[in-house]
């Protein structure tokens, strides 16, 4: 008490000063800061939109069917060209003296004829061929058969799970995964919702967009949309470049060949046993580089054998891949399990950050697919 007296009144409303002032500070930077985040993210939604969602249909159920591979798109055959008529072969005569003097003066003449006959010949030999039965089709025709990526890829498919899992305590509810496809274009959909289906505790939208090519799935963007109760909504970004990927704070980081995001490798996976591009046994080693929000990964899954399940569709076997290392700062890794029956589509998924905190996906309904 006696120390208090001794500072006074004005030692202690300097001290209350000092104390608000730091306060104020931190607030003022913490708004900052917020501000900074909302700007890129409103920049980042100018300058790349998301993009709109693609429709489909679903109106066939997938029944559990022995697995074949799926044939490739062959490349197209050269158009053949017309070849010239042979030519019989003349035995040459000989001429008397006075037919060959005659023949000497009319040389040049004749050599103009043939050289007029032989531009002709030519001219018709680079025609192309003429089929009557086969009429050319419209460019536009054209161009949509050139867009079709072939049928080594799944219809549109839609996948319905059960969740469980651990988020402070023990969590349940549903998620969705949605293959959409238009020709090359592509686009996966993960939606996760934790808690009642009215009004969940988390939900969240992992969406990747890009085109198909002969090396399976090429993103160009990735979109991560969190929703939280009584919390603000996030999303965060990633943009694809050749040769660099735009992260969901605005680095650039150079992007390996194949690179794929979070809801894209799920689809490669499938495409790549699916063609028989890999044969799944138990140790192989499937190199993936990943892109994640905050870093890329030269990821890698390994195959760690055989597991049959029980699904609303019967004991299915499955085989389990799991990661070969750890994600960090915050990023997620997952487990999936791939059921050949079901064209190598996932039948079990398991997201982890860490330990504690994870949730596993489980199908619960048949899947359901678009007609080609």
């Amino acid at each position: 008490m006696k120390g208090l007296r001794r500072a006074g009144l004005p030692g202690l409303a300097l001290l209350v000063l000092a104390v608000l002032a730091v306060l104020i500070l931190h607030g003022c930077v913490a708004d900052r800061l917020a501000a900074i985040q909302a700007d890129w993210r409103l920049s980042l939604e100018e300058v790349a939109p998301m993009p709109p969602r693609l429709e489909a249909a679903f109106v066939r159920q997938m029944v559990a069917a022995a697995p074949r591979a799926m044939p490739t798109r062959a490349p197209k055959p050269p158009t053949p060209r017309q070849q010239p008529a042979a030519v019989p072969h003349v035995q040459e005569l000989a001429l008397p003296e006075s037919a060959a003097s005659a023949v000497a003066e009319n040389a040049p003449a004749a050599q103009a004829e043939a050289m007029a006959a032989s531009s002709a010949a030519s001219a018709v030999t680079d025609l192309p061929p003429v089929v009557a039965e086969s009429p050319a089709l419209p460019a536009s025709a054209v161009a949509a058969a050139d867009d079709e990526p072939g049928p080594e890829w799944p219809a549109s498919t839609q996948l319905r799970y059960k969740l469980v899992g651990n988020y402070r305590g023990a969590v349940t509810g549903h998620a969705q995964v949605q293959w959409l496809r238009q020709g090359r274009r592509y686009q996966v959909h993960l939606d996760v919702g934790v808690g009642p289906s009215f009004a969940p505790l988390i939900s969240r939208r992992m969406s990747s967009d890009g085109e198909l090519g002969p090396q399976g799935i090429s993103p160009k963007r990735y979109d991560e949309d969190t929703r939280v109760l009584f919390a603000e909504r996030r999303r965060v970004s990633v943009l694809f470049q050749p040769g660099q990927v735009q992260l969901g704070d605005g680095r650039l980081a150079a992007a390996p060949a194949g690179v794929q995001d979070s809801a894209s490798q799920f689809v490669q996976l499938t495409w790549l046993f699916l063609t028989g591009r890999e044969q799944l046994r138990p140790g192989l080693v499937i190199q993936l580089p990943l892109a994640l929000p905050r870093r890329v990964y030269a990821w890698a899954y390994e195959v760690m054998g055989e597991e049959t399940l029980e699904t609303p569709m019967g004991p299915l076997a499955t085989w389990h891949l799991r990661p070969l290392r750890e994600a960090v700062g915050g990023d997620l890794k997952s487990e999936v399990w791939l059921a050949p029956a079901l064209q190598y589509l996932p039948v079990r998924l398991r997201i982890r950050q860490d330990e504690q905190t994870f949730i596993d996906l489980m199908l619960e309904v048949a899947p359901l697919q678009a007609e080609r």
